[in-house]
C-alpha cells in the first residue's frame, strides 16, 4: 500500500493504470478470476495481480471473498461502473476521428448470445459485407445480463439478447422468437417412450439456465414448471445453452431447450422430445442498442440495415 502521509487520490490521474481497471472490470463481470483470465487470454496468477495492484493503486479493497467465490464491495462496485464508463469513453474514439467524406470504414462490435441459428441474419451480414467491406466485424458471446451491462455501459454497438425488462437506454427490436420444449437425453429413462403425458414428468429432476428464475431472462420456464405442479429438483444448472445441452444429453434430468436449436439432436437419437406437444413457452430474442451512445457511420449503417431487415420479414 502507499506509503503513510501520501495523498493516494492526488496521484490517480498520472499514474492509474487502464489495464489494470480493464481487467477489473471483467472481473467484475466475470465473478471468477478463472473465468476472467479465460476471457483476457491471461494466465489467473497474472489476473490476481493486477488486481492486488489495482487495490494498491487505489488504498481500497475491492473484492470481498466468500469461500470460492467472491463479491465487490462497495468500492468496487463503484469502480467497477466508473471502468465501464472510461471504457464506453475509449470505444467511442475511432467515431469521433472519422471524417463525413471518408470512405465507410470502422469496426461494429456485436454481442451475442450462444446458439443463434438464423438465415436471415446470416444473408444480411453477406449482403452488409459486400457493401461495406472496410467495416470490420467483432462478435463476441456472452451471458444476456452482460450484454444488456456493456450495452448500458456503452462498450459495444448492438446486441442479440434476451431481455424481458425493456431498459429505458436501449433500443428493442423483435429479432427472432425462440420456443421452448422439454427434452430429455438418451441416458434419461424416459427416452424413446411414447404416449407420455405431462403427469409422467412431474417427479422428473430437471437441468436448468442459472437465469430460469422468478424475475431473470429466462423465467417464463420457471412459471410454466410451478403453474404444472412440478415436483423434481434442478440438480444441475449453467449460463450457457451448451453447457445445459450437454447435461441434458447426459442424462442429468430433463431440460427446456430451444426446438430449432436441438432440432438435429433429436434427428440423431441424442435427445428425445417430451409433451406438451405445444411446447413450453415463447422467448425473445432481441435486437438492442443504446440510444444515446455516438456512433460512428459504420455503426449508424449496420443497426440501421438490420433493423430495416427486421421490418421487412
Amino acid at each position: 500500500m502507499p506509503e503513510p502521509g501520501r495523498d493516494v487520490h492526488a496521484l490517480l490521474n498520472d499514474r492509474l493504470d487502464w489495464n489494470l481497471l480493464r481487467t477489473f472490470r471483467v472481473i467484475g463481470q466475470e465473478l471468477s478470476i478463472s473465468r476472467a483470465a479465460a476471457r483476457l487470454h491471461l494466465t489467473q496468477p497474472a489476473v490476481s495481480q493486477a488486481l492486488k495492484r489495482l487495490e494498491e493503486q487505489l488504498d481500497c479493497q475491492l473484492i470481498a471473498r466468500r469461500g470460492p467465490r467472491f463479491d465487490l464491495t462497495e468500492a468496487g462496485e463503484e469502480i467497477f461502473a466508473i471502468a465501464g464508463e472510461i471504457y464506453g469513453q475509449v470505444s467511442q474514439l475511432s467515431s469521433a476521428l472519422q471524417r463525413p467524406g471518408d470512405e465507410m470504414i470502422g469496426k461494429v462490435r456485436l454481442l451475442m448470445i450462444s446458439r443463434i441459428f438464423s438465415d436471415r441474419f446470416d444473408d444480411f451480414l453477406a449482403q452488409f459485407h459486400r457493401l461495406h467491406p472496410r467495416v470490420d466485424l467483432e462478435i463476441d458471446v456472452m451471458r444476456s445480463s452482460d450484454i444488456v451491462s456493456a450495452l448500458l455501459e456503452k462498450t459495444a454497438t448492438v446486441g442479440l439478447s434476451l431481455n424481458r425488462r425493456p431498459q429505458p437506454r436501449l433500443e428493442q427490436r423483435l429479432f427472432l422468437r425462440q420456443r421452448y420444449a422439454f427434452y430429455c437425453g438418451r441416458h434419461h429413462a424416459l427416452f424413446g417412450r411414447g404416449n407420455l403425458s405431462d403427469s409422467d414428468l412431474q417427479s422428473e429432476n430437471f437441468v436448468s439456465f442459472t437465469s430460469d428464475q422468478i424475475g431473470g431472462m429466462l423465467s417464463p420456464l420457471t412459471i410454466f414448471r410451478d403453474q404444472q405442479g412440478f415436483r423434481g429438483r434442478i440438480v444441475a444448472s449453467s449460463p450457457n445453452l451448451e453447457e445445459v445441452r450437454r447435461l441434458v444429453i447426459a442424462g442429468f434430468g430433463l431440460g427446456c431447450l430451444p426446438e430449432h436449436v436441438v432440432a438435429d439432436d433429436v434427428s440423431n437419437g441424442l435427445l428425445w422430445r417430451l409433451p406438451p406437444s405445444g411446447g413450453i413457452a415463447d422467448v425473445d430474442i432481441h435486437l438492442l442498442w443504446n440510444r444515446d451512445q455516438k456512433m460512428s457511420r459504420a455503426e449508424h449503417a449496420f443497426i440501421d440495415s438490420l433493423a430495416q431487415r427486421l421490418a421487412q420479414d
